[in-house]
């Protein structure tokens, strides 16, 4: 596979991106920890926000959610495609000091209505961040090894969150709720110009052998006909959205809940639930790239199986944690829950890589992105912060609890859909 690299790498730049696969992986990771590390920092510092700006549940759902991802995932379809025309590594920095940028903004603004602007700049700079890092990755690392490389690029979000817990409560719980946006906007920046200066951009399709020597540019409306109506691609992307609607429904308010409800205090969720975060968030990302490396060289199948079968294993404790009567129990739950909770995400990922041509990736990676985080990001975390609110006005007394018990349907929506998917593969294989 080297030769082949070397034999369509047309500069010496280009032939160095491909030889060094780690250091490409990890600064496409480190990108990745601050963009989700900036996308989690409202629902860390929940709290502080809603005792200083008078902040809802409801209002916080539609910041975490809706706000957010009307930009973040529709932006990033002509992000996408642009990124399929030109340099990604070119995109993924300009994304980067744009939503880093944004970040400081946050940390900036002085009521409600200047805190929604200042998210939605956020989502729309990290509308640039993923898609361009999912094609540059699967044009470094052949088929049989994209799914750890994706289990390792998955880590972004396990470390993102758990660094911006443990951060963002603690820098908070010292300097306010302020700092932490500015800090790591500004941290954010700098990472954006060092990406440009350092990173060269890999050749489309290198570790594709019979496609290697493309040079076609995928057009962007035959690209979206073609996702939309791909049966395979179409359950990959639902019933990833299905599964986010409970992660980022969860995640969003996971704090606050474990502070209002489990009886946490800021510097207790800096050190235990950050702690909850790397070790079961990171664990499942990295044990499931292989596992799932494992399974899809004896049957596609794989891809779906795995997220199917891990998320009938969490649900039992997600319910379990939601009804823990004290936070060292309902850690340890969730401990477990994290560690199942995520497997769907390097599978899609590398499924849809896989099933299109490698002038189509970043876009697919775009439209992919689009379904799932729209209906999990943006529709999850909405539901829940309005679903408190209503429980709340019904006189419940643990209002956000009962509406985390809501999400549980869609853990059984999810299992289907993957269900689905796993049947249709197993056909074509045997086809």
């Amino acid at each position: 596979m080297g030769s082949d690299v070397a034999s369509v790498a047309t500069t010496p730049a280009e032939a160095a991106s491909t030889k060094r696969p780690g250091i490409v992986l990890a600064a496409l990771t480190f990108v990745y920890v601050l963009n989700f590390l900036d996308r989690q920092l409202i629902g860390i510092v929940a709290k502080p926000i809603q005792d200083s700006l008078g902040v809802s549940d409801g209002q916080l759902g539609l910041i975490g959610g809706l706000y957010f991802a009307m930009f973040y995932c529709f932006i990033a379809i002509p992000v996408g495609w642009l990124a399929d025309r030109s340099s990604r590594v070119g995109v993924l920095s300009l994304a980067c000091a744009i939503w880093s940028a944004a970040t400081v903004g946050c940390g900036l603004a002085a009521n409600y209505t200047q805190l929604v602007v200042a998210r939605m700049a956020v989502g729309f700079g990290e509308a640039g961040g993923v898609p361009p890092s999912y094609a540059i990755i699967t044009d470094t690392y052949p088929p049989g090894r994209r799914a750890a490389a994706f289990g390792v690029f998955n880590l972004g979000p396990a470390l993102g969150a758990a660094v911006g817990v443990a951060f963002g409560a603690l820098i908070a719980e010292h300097f306010g709720w302020r700092m932490p946006f500015i800090i790591i906007g500004a941290v954010g920046i700098v990472t954006a110009l060092l990406l440009r200066l350092l990173m060269r951009e890999p050749v489309r399709g290198a570790t594709d052998v019979a496609l290697a020597t493309t040079t076609e540019k995928a057009r962007f409306w035959p690209t979206v006909g073609m996702f939309f109506s791909h049966p395979v691609l179409m359950l990959a992307a639902l019933g990833s959205g299905a599964t986010q609607f409970v992660t980022y429904g969860l995640g969003n308010f996971a704090v606050l809940f474990l502070m209002r409800e489990k009886g946490m205090v800021l510097g207790e969720v800096a050190l235990w639930y950050a702690l909850v975060i790397a070790i079961g968030m990171g664990g499942g990302m990295i044990a499931s790239g292989r596992v799932i490396d494992r399974m899809t060289r004896r049957s596609r199948a794989g891809y779906a199986v795995a997220p199917a079968v891990s998320l009938a294993i969490a649900m039992p404790f997600y319910l379990a944690f939601v009804w823990a009567p004290g936070w060292p129990l309902a850690l340890v739950l969730l401990l477990i829950v994290m560690v199942f909770n995520y497997v769907y995400l390097s599978a899609a990922v590398a499924l849809v890589q896989d099933e299109v041509r490698p002038d189509q990736r970043v876009l697919s990676g775009a439209l992919l992105l689009l379904v799932m985080n729209f209906i999990g990001l943006g529709l999850g975390p909405t539901w829940v912060g309005f679903a408190s609110d209503m429980f709340k006005a019904q006189g419940d007394p643990h209002a956000l609890q009962t509406a985390l018990y809501t999400l549980t349907p869609f853990y059984l929506v999810a299992i289907a859909l993957f269900a689905l998917l796993a049947r249709r593969l197993g056909r074509e294989v045997r086809a």
